[in-house]
């Protein structure tokens, strides 16, 4: 007979479902499992700002629309698609610098802070 081999050990669907919900778990353990999945992979794919970068955007009254934010997002995927670690995402007279697989937003500028600027430490651009 095979004997079947684990690396990794098994945590039970309790133990990651939060306590709160532990009663749902006997009821009907495949949904919530999905739910609780599917919510860690919506955090994961989130944008995220660094400090320097909210300083930036702040400080270059530098405001975000959800549509600027959903073009961001999806030149991240991009540029993940194309195995790009750090980007540089070029938006209309907005330029920002994010790490790929973070998905955060390192840094930002905007029209005259381009001018003459050398973006370094990128091994890809998004012009969108």
């Amino acid at each position: 007979m095979n004997e079947i081999k684990i690396n990794r050990p098994i945590i039970p669907i309790a133990r990651v479902i939060e306590s709160n919900n532990r009663n749902k778990v006997a009821a009907n353990p495949n949904s919530d499992f999905k739910e609780i999945l599917q919510s860690q992979i919506n955090k994961q794919n989130e944008i995220k700002f660094s400090k320097h970068a909210i300083e930036r955007l702040q400080s270059r009254n530098i405001n975000l629309s959800k549509q600027e934010m959903q073009k961001i997002d999806a030149a991240l995927t991009k540029a993940a698609d194309k195995g790009v670690k750090e980007t540089l995402i070029i938006m209309g007279n907005t330029a920002f610098i994010a790490n790929v697989k973070s998905r955060t937003i390192v840094t930002a500028a905007a029209n005259e802070n381009l001018k003459d600027n050398v973006f370094t430490n990128i091994d890809g651009a998004v012009i969108i």
